[in-house]
């Protein structure tokens, strides 16, 4: 295990002149100063502020998935934490509350505003009262509608070095494109002068430029803000592609790293309990590299590489390639975890497992997501190949089959949400996935939009109707699933920093024991990934009460039922 630093201002210090050089920095630190002055009404030291327990479980959620006539949606989802959550989740993560262009939320207008029609900073306060909420910091790009783009077209003196401009004849073929869409868009200032500026993602997302050190002092308000606003955990979006040089991939350079360490720097100088998370959709080795040396970069980092290999398992009925990517997850200190989910408001990435999985298993994927009804997202390589992303799909609908019944396409979902719950780390379940949603079609050809497919909105109403019908498809995913995190929340087995170990019970099954196995205290988890009964030689050392059906598993030869979860306490 790697040290501590001994001060943060050190590190901070460090970081700046590493990427900035001398001059820059000390000009930086100074304005940083008067910036954590400024917020110095919200500064707090907390021992173990960041420190997570197995009663974190993140829902994700838009602000206005539920909606209920003219109460604002942050109102209404206040409600439906208190009515059917109370005892389930502990962090929500609200997806971008900001006015926005395009990308429902992802192209930030003004980053200090919150939508009207959500609610009010008020709102989100009174929720973050009884919860710790999660934010996004869309920190790669903002809206070509916003008010610093529009100062930078007007050229501005503050806002001349805000964007990334580049000569459309410099060689950008090495560059990592998570899209197809063209990397740099034109637009013309207010001298009627050509402007090429980077675009990662769309012609409305345009890349701020952090070779510019007010650009990240900018940002680091940003983040300041949203903490005195109650965020106690902030969502780094599309970190990967931060710092830009042309003739590299401008993906995970160095630099970027950087960037992320003074954020987290910077953020733990005003409080020492936000949890610092990156989303870097990246192939698994590049993702985990976010975890810097355990103390100086993410607190957490997406486990990307979970929700394609958990469908991949299920559907083709062989925990192969889970069971041997799960028994290589290390981490660099105790002081760091792995975020775990299935499914969330974007589709399932493909890029973490180009290296786990050969062409024809990912097709496995694809022709599942197809045969389902899902879409499927591309990107364009550096040779010009386009090869797919995203499956744009509910998971329900991803792992399910055309000639299951209802209580067998439970089962199967059950069976993986199961295994995000046991990972170690904190798990994260999406709302939609929590409802039991399935693929939105309607949704997708009003907004002509992949992602649309599992981003529906539902009224309360009709939830609340659903939830209480006991046989409905909604009621039986949402009972089942809130079931699974009532006991997980009982066990510090499932704490996210426990030990772990993946265990060897054959290809039909994913099995972890969680726990550390010198307490009497380790839950063995079993999942049956096959639509077969298993027979299973269970140990002494696993056999033990059966947590989900509270039954007695002794030692010796059992069959497991098809898409089964057992969860052993060992005892």
């Amino acid at each position: 295990m790697s040290k501590r630093p001994k001060s943060r201002t050190d590190a901070l210090t460090d970081q700046l002149r590493k990427l900035y050089g001398e001059a820059e920095s000390r000009r930086f630190l100074d304005d940083f100063g008067e910036l954590l002055a400024r917020y110095s009404d919200c500064r707090h030291t907390k021992a173990n502020g960041v420190r997570l327990s197995e009663k974190d479980v993140l829902l994700i959620t838009y602000g206005d998935t539920l909606l209920d006539g003219d109460v604002s949606p942050l109102k209404v989802l206040h409600r439906f934490c208190h009515e059917y959550l109370e005892d389930v989740c502990g962090p929500i993560h609200i997806l971008p509350f900001h006015p926005y262009s395009s990308d429902d939320g992802f192209a930030v207008i003004d980053y200090h505003v919150i939508r009207e029609d959500l609610g009010t900073w008020e709102d989100l306060g009174n929720l973050a009262k009884d919860c710790r909420v999660m934010a996004d910091a869309v920190v790669n790009h903002m809206s070509s509608k916003s008010p610093w783009f529009r100062s930078f077209l007007d050229n501005e003196e503050d806002y001349e070095e805000f964007f990334v401009e580049c000569d459309p004849a410099e060689d950008l073929g090495a560059v990592v494109r998570p899209r197809t869409s063209p990397l740099l868009t034109r637009f013309v200032d207010g001298n009627d002068a050509e402007r090429h500026v980077w675009t990662t993602f769309s012609a409305d997302q345009v890349d701020l430029n952090y070779r510019n050190p007010d650009v990240l002092l900018a940002m680091i308000d940003v983040l300041f803000f949203l903490i005195s606003k109650g965020a106690r955990l902030l969502r780094l979006d599309a970190v990967t592609f931060l710092w830009k040089q042309p003739g590299t991939s401008s993906a995970n350079l160095e630099e970027t790293h950087l960037l992320i360490k003074i954020m987290r720097s910077a953020i733990s100088m005003l409080r020492n309990d936000v949890v610092v998370i990156t989303e870097t959709n990246v192939p698994h080795r590049e993702n985990v590299a976010y975890f810097g040396d355990g103390h100086d970069e993410a607190h957490m980092v997406y486990n990307f590489a979970l929700p394609p290999l958990l469908a991949h398992s299920l559907i083709e009925g062989n925990s192969r390639h889970l069971n041997d990517w799960a028994s290589q997850l290390e981490l660099p200190s105790d002081d760091v975890c792995f975020l775990n989910f299935s499914s969330s408001h974007d589709g399932v990435g493909v890029r973490p497992v180009e290296e786990i999985l050969n062409e024809g298993e990912l097709q496995v994927l694809v022709d599942a997501t197809e045969s389902a009804g899902g879409l499927v997202s591309s990107r364009t390589l550096g040779d010009g190949k386009v090869r797919p992303y995203e499956l744009n799909c509910t998971y329900l609908d991803l792992i399910s089959r055309t000639d299951d019944d209802t209580k067998t396409l439970v089962d199967r979902f059950v069976a993986l949400q199961a295994i995000v719950l046991a990972m170690p780390g904190m798990p994260a379940i999406y709302i939609q996935s929590l409802l039991g949603t399935r693929n939105d079609l309607e949704l997708v050809r009003q907004t002509g939009r992949a992602r649309s497919i599992n981003r529906s909105q539902h009224e309360y109403s009709d939830i609340a109707a659903a939830l209480s019908r006991p046989a409905s498809l909604e009621a039986r995913v949402f009972e089942r699933l809130t079931h699974l995190i009532r006991v997980r929340r009982k066990h510090a087995a499932f704490a996210p920093y426990a030990p772990f170990e993946v265990l060897d019970y054959g290809t039909s099954v994913f099995a972890m024991r969680r726990g550390d196995p010198q307490s009497d205290a380790t839950i063995t988890c079993i999942n049956n990934l096959t639509g077969k009964e298993v027979l299973l030689e269970i140990s002494d050392s696993a056999s033990g009460q059966e947590l989900l059906a509270d039954a007695y598993v002794p030692a010796g030869n059992h069959l497991v039922p098809p898409y089964a979860v057992w969860w052993l306490l060992a005892g």
